[in-house]
């Protein structure tokens, strides 16, 4: 245990204030037994995996950070077919390159996403056009209130678009996470167009995992969305708000507001979801006047230079210099399309301004 250590060491933003303490828990029966005695003690407690999805305030946190550390990935089959399984705390991107270098298939799109594996069905992970929830077995659960381990369906986490009933609870902590794969080293269906164009394949098709899976790493890494520690474009949440969803009643309203701004012969990203239409976040940051690096070069907090739709720490960044970035971008486009953009990131001991 170390004690009042900040906690940007845990962070990709690598922002964050002290907490009372830290516990690294390296497999699964230190977790339990550290989260267990924590609670016992009345302690508060702040689970950290790869820390790629926390925004974490300069005062820090009041309690214990536990840091994830369990690892460990094995293969297996049944009736169904092939799956993996991994302790929360092994490395996302190693457990994807796991399964493609066994031959499977399933994952691949998904591939250079920072973060624990144990973390990705908390918040239902996707990207280009795959979510965790589409190859989720299973998820095996501490239930703090009893103590009790078990594993539960992917049906009972009520899994949405960047969300489950575990995201911004504390009542479970993820012990183990199984997923589903595609025999053959088959992918998933290619639903992105960017990624079948790069791969020169039809919609809906799929291709070789592994060919999916190094194309993927390069059109994030041209993003800014894959790790780096010389790359202040990588310092940052990933992609910081999620996609807006316009219900049916205010889209018409919407895309008046939108083409007012831009005009009438700009092809305006929208996708049906339910409950409406689902706009693209980083078009309308762009469309609303936010330039990659806004507001300038020498500010400690910026939109990558990459891509807009990041929120980046150049180095010199307090959290409260980030959370007036998002806050500036938030009510930017509000304004300009009367669209609120919504944070994907858990904030802990900080929130951005109504």
């Amino acid at each position: 245990m170390t004690h009042a250590q900040l906690l940007s060491a845990y962070t990709t933003l690598r922002l964050g204030g002290p907490a009372r303490a830290v516990v690294e828990c390296t497999d699964t029966a230190s977790l339990v037994a550290t989260v267990t005695r924590l609670d016992r003690a009345d302690e508060p407690v702040l689970l950290i995996g790869g820390g790629s999805n926390l925004v974490i305030g300069d005062d820090g946190f009041a309690g214990t950070a536990v840091i994830v550390r369990s690892t460990g990935i094995t293969f297996d089959s049944d009736d169904d077919g092939p799956f993996v399984t991994a302790a929360a705390g092994t490395d996302w991107d190693t457990l994807v390159a796991a399964t493609v270098d066994a031959g499977f298939g399933g994952l691949e799109c998904l591939s250079g996403i920072p973060g624990a594996a144990g973390t990705t069905p908390v918040q239902n992970v996707g990207a280009y056009g795959v979510e965790v929830g589409d190859l989720l077995r299973g998820v095996e659960l501490l239930d703090r209130a009893t103590g009790r381990a078990e594993w539960v369906a992917p049906s009972a986490l009520e899994l949405a678009y960047r969300t489950s009933k575990l995201k911004g609870t504390d009542t479970h902590v993820v012990l183990t996470v199984s997923f589903r794969l595609n025999p053959g080293g088959v992918s998933q269906p290619i639903a992105y167009r960017e990624l079948a164009q790069r791969l020169g394949v039809d919609e809906g098709s799929s291709a070789p995992a592994a060919q999916v899976r190094d194309v993927v790493l390069g059109l994030r890494a041209g993003k800014g969305m894959v790790l780096d520690a010389d790359d202040h474009d990588t310092w940052s949440a990933g992609s910081f708000f999620t996609n807006p969803v316009v219900g049916d009643d205010r889209i018409d309203e919407v895309m008046a507001a939108i083409v007012a701004k831009v005009g009438d012969d700009v092809k305006i990203p929208c996708f049906p979801s339910d409950g409406g239409s689902k706009l693209s976040a980083g078009w309308l940051i762009e469309r609303a006047g936010f330039t990659r690096g806004y507001p300038a070069e020498d500010a400690p907090a910026r939109l990558s230079t990459k891509h807009t739709l990041a929120l980046t720490n150049r180095g010199a960044a307090t959290t409260a210099d980030l959370v007036t970035l998002a806050a500036d971008v938030r009510d930017g486009v509000r304004d300009a399309f009367g669209v609120v953009l919504h944070p994907e990131p858990v904030f802990v001991s900080c929130s951005l301004p109504r």
